[in-house]
């Protein structure tokens, strides 16, 4: 478990970008960023090798300990023991993640009006965080 962040007070229109290392063995890592940590809007989980996925981006929201439909991107532009900068853009009705050449977007299952919340886990260790 990384540092986590509280009272981000993120709205629509704004972006938190995220800077960091990923572990030269890496298996996976997981952003988080939601409410608090029962309820994540977004639950950013790159998977190099872990639970059955290769090279795979799986997403998912969680509600206290209710997990949705999980929604898989298979871009996947990172590199073990290298370094990865994602951006996560608050709109009204999903977030847009920014990716080194490629982005996509997560719909607001939770309908939060702020993402107040923000953690890292994994392989892979948080160097900066800025928001605007």
């Amino acid at each position: 478990q990384g540092p986590v962040c509280t009272n981000l007070g993120l709205k629509p229109g704004q972006r938190l970008t995220v800077k960091g290392r990923i572990a030269p063995n890496a298996k996976s890592f997981v952003m988080n960023l939601g409410k608090d940590a029962t309820l994540l809007g977004l639950h950013f989980n790159p998977r190099f090798d872990a639970h059955g996925d290769v090279n795979t981006i799986v997403c998912n929201s969680k509600k206290v300990e209710e997990w949705g439909a999980e929604h898989r991107e298979t871009v996947f532009p990172f590199q073990k023991g290298g370094t990865a900068e994602i951006t996560f853009g608050v709109n009204q009705n999903d977030v847009t993640v920014h990716l080194p050449g490629h982005q996509f977007t997560f719909p607001n299952r939770l309908n939060l009006s702020v993402f107040d919340y923000f953690d890292t886990q994994g392989d892979f260790t948080l160097q900066s965080l800025s928001w605007e």
